[in-house]
């Protein structure tokens, strides 16, 4: 579903991902994790076509990312933790805008199943400024996925969601994986990571440091079978040995 060869990308001297090759095949959730500046978003944007590489090759459901862009955009979306939407189109005439854009048949009966899916049924024809910060955030994942796109990529995806919300977004992600989309899941939520995908991609300074799944990740970096969680996982791959920082002391109150 994609493949990712030798991608590389430079802002002048400075190098954000370097030499980058992987796989994603369908029904496959791939957490993209590592620490801040890792090249993680960096990544995710060339992967969608909306920076181009400085080298390599990104190719999505067999079409080359530099040379057949819309092909190759019809069967992909990203979901940014960034909610955008149009301040005087509701909620529904949003649904029904990407629906022309990408020229969904049946989009009514799609769009209607989504905003069930995404708990925005009642919201229909609101306008972005009567919704709160997790509501736009649902009307961004409705709009994402109304062509029912097979390679979909989600930086930061619980942004925003009370837990109702989490709950469903990470029940909509395992859903359309079980359907055969190829999924990444750009995070720092690791319980989040390690709950819901099946394969892990590790960056540090925009090179791979591990990649594969779950079980083998953690075969690699732990000292015994199994002894790792993939917190302890995090800090020995990315070279960080420091513990995580322990809670604050409250001080205690006056007798």
């Amino acid at each position: 579903m994609v493949q990712v060869e030798g991608l590389t990308k430079l802002y002048g001297d400075f190098t954000a991902v370097n030499e980058l090759s992987f796989s994603i095949q369908p029904g496959e959730v791939v957490g993209l994790v590592g620490p801040n500046g890792a090249g993680k978003t960096t990544t995710l944007r060339c992967l969608a076509g909306i920076i181009p590489p400085s080298r390599g090759t990104v190719r999505v459901c067999g079409h080359d990312l530099a040379t057949n862009a819309i092909e190759a955009k019809k069967q992909l979306a990203f979901l940014t933790d960034e909610p955008r939407l149009f301040d005087y189109l509701t909620v529904w005439q949003h649904l029904n805008f990407v629906a022309r854009i990408y020229q969904v048949a049946d989009y009514e009966t799609i769009g209607a199943t989504l905003l069930d899916e995404l708990e925005l049924a009642n919201k229909k024809d609101s306008l972005p400024g009567e919704l709160s910060r997790g509501m736009k955030q649902k009307l961004v994942i409705a709009c994402g996925l109304l062509h029912s796109p097979k390679v979909i990529y989600f930086d930061e995806p619980l942004t925003g969601l009370d837990p109702y919300g989490i709950r469903r977004m990470k029940d909509s992600i395992l859903k359309r994986a079980r359907d055969g989309a190829a999924i990444i899941i750009s995070s720092h939520l690791l319980h989040l990571v390690e709950e819901i995908c099946t394969r892990l991609l590790i960056l540090k300074n925009g090179q791979k440091i591990a990649d594969g799944t779950m079980a083998e990740v953690t075969r690699k970096f732990s000292e015994q079978s199994g002894d790792a969680s993939l917190e302890e996982i995090f800090f020995r791959a990315t070279g960080d040995a420091r513990a995580p920082l322990p809670p604050p002391v409250l001080p205690l109150e006056p007798k």
